[in-house]
């Protein structure tokens, strides 16, 4: 039985340190430990590369968008990357090729991550930003991408994602999330890099580039051999780009599955990084953020189990399972009224049970040999 509680209270340490340990010691090393970046003025060439399949409902307002930013027109260089779309979406990013659009055609659909290594071998900027077809930029957040490049130290930066108004329980779900994520990659960012990019806004330095395996997720493995190279990825909190949430749980669940199995896949090729012998503070922001909170779903269930064998032994244990049973009750009265309007007590255990469900589906599915190469867009699914 003292095996079983001392398994209980790892768990139940484990899974308090993942959600408000990590970032609680992150605020303490910002403050102890901070690494300003060198910020600069000068406007060295960027070329914008914009990755789509079927967007042929946001593509015209992207290419707008992406002409209108505050950025010197003779250094920025914009290339479409279309993933053998089917649909209009060559057709019109052809219409603003007089404006100085590229469009790079994949004669077959191999993925985004196959169409950026092809437009980085094209693209003529020093610098490179990586974005999504739905994702629009405020009129600076170029200039305030590139000016971290004057620090020699920086090799890539990451870009604020935010969500339009939320209307429906996902979508609110889903930005309370991101909130949450934002903050601890603010933090991460303070004491060296963050752990991984944002595919709707990052930028590297071209010189850093490595091509990538198709089923790598680019803007998780593009960061980390940048940062393996010894130079910084940080975060830029002013470099603002809005988009659409996925719009349901079903389809975000499914985006997070696909992201999970990729991020994995691509973790146990990179796994010289979780080393802290060789990458001190990120390798142990790296095993905090990304590989102890994808193995969570590992010691919520244990806990749980360990929590019902442990009823007999302790007052406290009954209190531990009352407080577990009525988040997963919560939990599952979202689930059953996924579809209408619901309060936050439920839609938020429902949430965090789903993208549980879905990191242990996409691990799973990694160890089964199943691969995300290509995918359609959430708003097409």
């Amino acid at each position: 039985m003292i095996m079983i509680e001392v398994t209980f209270w790892a768990m139940a340490a484990l899974l308090i340190y993942i959600y408000a340990g990590y970032p609680l010691l992150l605020t303490v090393f910002a403050k102890i430990r901070p690494r300003p970046v060198e910020l600069g003025t000068s406007s060295p060439a960027v070329t914008l590369v914009i990755s789509a399949f079927n967007e042929e409902d946001v593509i015209a307002e992207k290419l707008e968008n992406s002409l209108a930013v505050d950025y010197p027109h003779e250094k920025l260089e914009i290339i479409v990357v279309s993933d053998a779309s089917d649909d209009r979406t060559d057709e019109i990013v052809k219409t603003f090729m007089n404006q100085g659009v590229i469009l790079l055609r994949m004669t077959d659909r191999g993925g985004k991550t196959l169409g950026l290594n092809e437009a980085v071998a094209k693209s003529s900027g020093e610098i490179l930003v990586f974005s999504d077809a739905n994702a629009m930029y405020q009129t600076d957040s170029v200039r305030m991408l590139v000016r971290n490049f004057e620090d020699l130290h920086v090799g890539a930066v990451v870009g604020e994602s935010t969500y339009e108004v939320s209307t429906t329980d996902a979508e609110k779900s889903e930005s309370a999330y991101w909130k949450y994520e934002t903050a601890i990659k603010r933090l991460e960012s303070e004491i060296g890099s963050t752990v991984g990019g944002d595919g709707a806004i990052y930028a590297i330095r071209k010189e850093l580039y490595q091509p990538m395996a198709a089923d790598a997720l680019s803007d998780f493995v593009n960061p980390l051999q940048i940062v393996a190279q010894r130079r910084r990825c940080i975060y830029e909190q002013h470099a603002i780009s809005a988009e659409e949430a996925a719009g349901s749980y079903a389809k975000e669940f499914r985006r997070k599955i696909r992201i999970v199995n990729r991020a994995w896949r691509a973790m146990m090729s990179m796994k010289f990084m979780l080393n802290p012998f060789r990458f001190g503070l990120f390798a142990w922001a790296l095993i905090s953020h990304k590989l102890l909170r994808w193995l969570a779903p590992i010691f919520l269930f244990t806990a749980f189990v360990a929590n019902v064998a442990l009823i007999g032994v302790h007052p406290i244990y009954i209190a531990t399972l009352v407080v577990q049973v009525s988040f997963y009750g919560l939990a599952l009265l979202g689930a059953a009224q996924r579809e209408q309007r619901i309060a936050p007590i439920m839609y938020i255990p429902y949430y965090f049970c789903l993208v549980n469900i879905a990191s242990a589906r996409g691990i799973f599915e990694a160890y089964r040999g199943k691969t995300y190469a290509t995918w359609s867009t959430a708003r097409a699914d």
